[in-house]
């Protein structure tokens, strides 16, 4: 058992070093192997050792490390993770947004509906506004709600 174990890693390990070649035969036929007639027109095609396997793959480059795979998952991982931030961010501006263009048009209505309004300076007294002051809060109330629910 030991030695049949041995025999196949050792002809394992000489297969893994063999060059593939391309040649063509007198009929025009393709063939592929590691040892080509002397009378063909042979092609020497690059060989790669899977690390994973240790086998010979032709073609085809070698298999991703697991740190190599292992960085690529953290980087999408960290893509992923941008996305839902620069999202979440949106969604909190759109509301943001949503309340202000609410507050403006609230303020509009008051002054649009209120023929008299009071306001109160820092002394606690009363100041009745009067119509081109009210006019004019209107108008700049208009700016605000066309900025922000637009």
């Amino acid at each position: 058992m030991k030695y049949c174990l041995a025999i196949s890693l050792l002809l394992t390990s000489i297969s893994t070093h063999a060059a593939l070649n391309k040649w063509v035969d007198a009929q025009g036929k393709v063939h592929y192997s590691d040892t080509a007639p002397a009378d063909a027109s042979v092609q020497k095609l690059k060989t790669f050792v899977a690390p994973d396997t240790g086998s010979t793959v032709s073609g085809v480059p070698a298999q991703k490390t697991l740190a190599e795979r292992e960085a690529e998952w953290k980087k999408s991982q960290k893509a992923k993770e941008e996305a839902s931030d620069k999202e979440a961010k949106a969604q909190e501006a759109l509301q943001t947004r949503q309340k202000n263009c609410e507050s403006a048009r609230s303020n509009l209505a008051t002054y649009e509906n209120s023929p008299r309004l009071a306001t109160y300076n820092a002394q606690g007294e009363k100041n009745i506004m009067d119509d081109s002051t009210r006019q004019q809060k209107i108008e700049e109330a208009r700016k605000i709600v066309s900025n922000y629910c637009n």
